[in-house]
């Protein structure tokens, strides 16, 4: 057995051994029903995914340095709340990590109208204004994937850093930035290199890294091949620049094994309402499972190199690696597609609906995630999908009722509040139990006042109100008594 994968079954092992005895320590976080992380008891319940909604075109990959090959686009949330979207432009299908390869930027200030830049920072096919970044990079436009360093008292030269390179290239260079336009490298040579990464073949993705608040340490989460099959390792550094040996991950499902699909891209960040919870809205690739015919193909005018394969989003979750369930580990809950390709042919090729990097808020009760979609075609474009806060999954329960328990857990707060969901006839109540499971007088589910509506942040009362500061610091369950209604998330706060 390799190395590597002996690794990642000893990880895995250890990271479902916590018994449902051990309170876990959420304070006041905001905690998703994206996993079942927190959860004992479903009855009547159950984890239920959401789609997306789709918005439209977000942009044309139009201009003459992007075009069809565009792709691999990082969406970062700047300072002042404006969104900036880096992708890669290129025009012409040829090797990865050539000199047509360019990393090109748009933004926005709602996350819906999106106009790209005239910079004038590197000279394309002749123009000196345009919206490139970086260009003639060795391979690091191939996959450049930039975010906002906001690391306590990191220096003001170093606000914005990417990775970025190709196994070709000899590993992903580290690079930094003061406003995330201008770029240089924060060393000559690759930082994690193809000598530190045991596996045949590595990096020719979307290599991802951001500093993670939960952690107090740089994380990174890149590709790779085992057994012929793309895969993803994660490493950590304290300065961006030593990283540690990867650690390859594996996937749990509640239900069942959760099968080891192609991943082409991982795309995890921290959820930015829940910084400890890593969301990754992957890109599961189908090689060789063809959808179009030669005419088809013909017809929407894709590179004829580009629609023997089909690929969707997916959607998991994971967890900073503290010990506990799921450390070092993708929850696989939702095995279905999170995105699935658009009515047509022009989303059934090869390498298209690969979603970008970073779900961003674009309302006051709405969040987005964007997709690459029409690869290898005329019409390449990024695409806007919309959900609620919170939305990507739910505690779902239907008209007949039902109820949810958690597992022992200590928070910190005064009062509860609630994301949730409710038909006229449905409704929720919550109530306490200690960590025996026994009713705790005056927050029982008998003391619960029924909650009904549709709301983003509903504070939860009982028969004496809502204060529930004299249980913050013990071990207690919550009893989620429901019908007809979701629950997306919960919160308790001062």
């Amino acid at each position: 057995m390799k190395r590597s994968r002996l690794l990642a079954l000893v990880l895995t092992s250890a990271a479902f051994t916590a018994t449902a005895s051990d309170p876990i320590q959420i304070g006041g976080r905001r905690e998703l029903f994206a996993d079942r992380f927190l959860l004992d008891q479903l009855n009547g319940t159950r984890l239920q995914m959401h789609a997306p909604r789709d918005e439209g075109i977000a942009f044309e990959f139009d201009k003459p340095w992007e075009g069809l090959f565009s792709g691999y686009a990082t969406i970062v949330t700047l300072e002042d709340g404006r969104l900036r979207a880096y992708y890669r432009g290129k025009a012409v299908a040829n090797r990865d990590g050539s000199d047509e390869e360019i990393t090109c930027v748009a933004e926005s200030a709602d996350g819906r109208t999106w106009t790209k830049p005239e910079l004038d920072i590197h000279e394309v096919m002749g123009a000196a204004k345009n919206n490139v970044v970086l260009a003639q990079t060795e391979t690091a436009a191939h996959n450049f994937s930039p975010f906002r360093d906001e690391r306590p008292g990191v220096p003001d030269d170093e606000k914005f850093k990417a990775f970025g390179g190709t196994m070709e290239g000899g590993g992903l260079l580290a690079w930094k930035s003061p406003d995330g336009l201008r770029w240089q490298k924060m060393a000559d040579k690759p930082v994690i290199t193809k000598e530190m990464v045991p596996y045949k073949y590595m990096f020719d993705s979307q290599n991802v890294a951001f500093w993670s608040p939960a952690e107090g340490k740089y994380v990174a989460y890149y590709r790779v091949f085992e057994d012929n099959i793309r895969r993803i390792v994660r490493s950590e550094s304290g300065d961006f620049l030593t990283w540690s040996p990867p650690v390859l991950l594996g996937y749990r499902n509640p239900d069942m094994e959760a099968p080891i699909e192609h991943l082409y891209t991982n795309q995890t960040h921290p959820y930015f309402r829940a910084p400890h919870l890593y969301v990754a809205v992957a890109a599961r690739f189908m090689p060789g499972r063809q959808v179009l015919n030669e005419e088809q193909a013909k017809a929407i005018n894709v590179n004829p190199g580009y629609f023997k394969d089909t690929s969707d989003a997916i959607f998991m979750t994971t967890r900073p690696v503290e010990g506990g369930e799921n450390a070092a580990n993708y929850d696989r809950t939702f095995l279905e597609g999170f995105i699935r390709g658009g009515i047509g042919a022009r989303n059934w090729v090869s390498r298209t609906n690969y979603p970008a990097l970073n779900v961003v808020p674009t309302g006051p009760e709405e969040m987005s995630v964007y997709v690459n979609q029409d690869y290898a075609q005329p019409t390449a474009h990024l695409r806007r999908y919309s959900l609620r806060l919170d939305g990507f999954s739910s505690l779902h329960c239907g008209y007949a009722g039902g109820h949810a328990i958690t597992k022992p857990l200590v928070f910190a707060g005064r009062e509860l509040s609630l994301n949730f969901a409710t038909s006229a006839a449905g409704g929720v109540k919550v109530g306490f139990e200690d960590a025996d499971g026994q009713p705790i007088p005056g927050f029982s589910i008998e003391d619960a006042v029924m909650q009904i509506g549709n709301e983003l942040d509903r504070k939860v009362t009982w028969k004496s109100g809502s204060d529930v500061s004299s249980l913050a610091g013990k071990a207690v369950r919550l009893r989620f008594s429901m019908k007809d209604a979701d629950i997306y998330s919960f919160q308790f706060t001062e």
